[in-house]
């Protein structure tokens, strides 16, 4: 194979032997800067789109792509709309839901949760917290019987694994649910207690959901909030999360007043968000690492053409261009920053599945909501670096070359 007498003598310039030591450790530390910054930025981005998806999809585990809910506190006749609903496109399956907030207890603990009221079957098809189930079974749940102790019926409930540990109960424990807003008795406001059997403990890896969360019959909740038959919204599942915006603008046309619907992104908005702007603030500024490389780039080349003085003055009097000179230094700031890229590209791949596979890095899920340090290597994030390292490596060997280009091989050769 025949190449370009031009990346041919750049190749040459770069593996042959310097007269100044300089010259061959400068490009030594020009490919090194390349490469750690390439893999410096892959890895952060990889972490944050990890970080982001492990976060929407726990998020969108535990909740629906979108609700409908009533500006009127509550959904009276909400089978009827339920099946409007289905009739939507785009739209799976529906289910209602009761949501208060609420005290359990157990013992002397007691923790704050949101208690969510479900029919367990039409959960299932809507959202997956049911399919996390770590302890116990939700086959009472979904048989819909009840336990039987001290001749009364003790309704189900379904805890997170953290809340769960917080009260130090297991499956077949009972825990007491307390109403903040109580409910009047003889002696005045009391608070309203009901004692529920604890028949499974589901985990989704998010502490925001293990800690505050728990589950039970609808009916039950009915009741315990004074619903009567009235739910608090109903949930919707999308075939695609990223159709949700085009379903909650049909549905708030079609049903109009006092209905209206929220998506999964309105509702994590702040959210995504700010991961999103955080994602880009740390491209921004991760590039600068290549760019401090560049200029390395800029003086092992300019090194590079006062060595070679001699050489590209044979050259012109061989009959080699202005062009042809340019082209050989932009081949050898190129080839630096193409192996330095390359480097970087492995570099981040490897360490990327090291995190992955070996979870070497562990967080506080009560700080950041996940256990682990996620990693998401996305195929448009390294080629998007990639170019984006080899284009600054271009734009470094346009000075360079454009000096060697216009050296004057009279002057050169002069005193030879």
């Amino acid at each position: 194979m025949n190449l370009p007498y031009q990346l041919f003598i750049a190749l040459r310039y770069l593996k042959s032997k310097k007269s100044h030591k300089g010259i061959s450790f400068n490009t030594v530390i020009s490919i090194t800067g390349v490469a750690v910054g390439v893999m410096a930025l892959l890895t952060v981005l990889s972490v944050m789109s990890g970080f982001q998806e492990d976060l929407q999809k726990k998020i969108l585990g535990a909740n629906a792509h979108a609700v409908v809910l009533s500006y009127k506190g509550g959904i009276e006749d909400y089978k009827p709309v339920m099946e409007r609903l289905k009739s939507e496109p785009h739209v799976v399956s529906t289910a209602p839901f009761v949501l208060g907030q609420v005290m359990v207890s157990s013992g002397k603990r007691a923790h704050g949760v949101f208690l969510r009221g479900i029919e367990p079957s039409l959960e299932l098809k809507t959202t997956d917290i049911l399919k996390h189930i770590k302890r116990g079974s939700v086959q009472e749940a979904l048989e819909g019987a009840k336990s039987k102790g001290n001749g009364r019926g003790v309704p189900w409930i379904i805890l997170g694994k953290e809340l769960a540990a917080m009260l130090g109960v297991i499956t077949d424990d009972t825990v007491n649910i307390i109403s903040p807003a109580g409910e009047v008795g003889p002696l005045g406001m009391l608070p309203k207690v009901k004692r529920f059997k604890v028949i499974a403990v589901f985990e989704m890896g998010m502490f925001e959901y293990d800690t505050n969360l728990a589950l039970t019959d609808i009916k039950s909740t009915q009741e315990f909030f004074g619903y009567g038959t009235a739910v608090s919204g109903i949930e919707l599942r999308i075939d695609d999360i990223y159709n949700a915006a085009a379903v909650r603008d049909s549905v708030n046309k079609k049903l109009g007043f006092p209905y209206y619907a929220r998506d999964w992104m309105q509702m994590n908005r702040n959210l995504f968000s700010a991961l999103k702007l955080e994602k880009f603030a740390m491209f921004v500024i991760l590039i600068l690492i290549v760019l401090v490389a560049s200029f390395n780039i800029v003086s092992t080349l300019m090194m590079n053409v006062m060595e070679k003085q001699k050489e590209i003055a044979i050259l012109k009097a061989m009959g080699a261009t202005n062009q042809g000179i340019m082209t050989v230094f932009i081949f050898q700031g190129l080839l630096i920053g193409f192996v330095g890229t390359v480097i970087g590209v492995t570099g981040a791949y490897v360490l990327g599945n090291i995190i992955n596979n070996y979870e070497i890095i562990k967080l506080p899920a009560d700080v950041y909501y996940l256990s682990k340090l996620p990693v998401k290597m996305k195929l448009i994030d390294f080629i998007v670096v990639s170019f984006s390292a080899v284009a600054i490596s271009f734009l470094s060997t346009l000075y360079p070359s454009y000096y060697a280009a216009r050296l004057n091989p009279v002057e050169s050769l002069r005193y030879e």
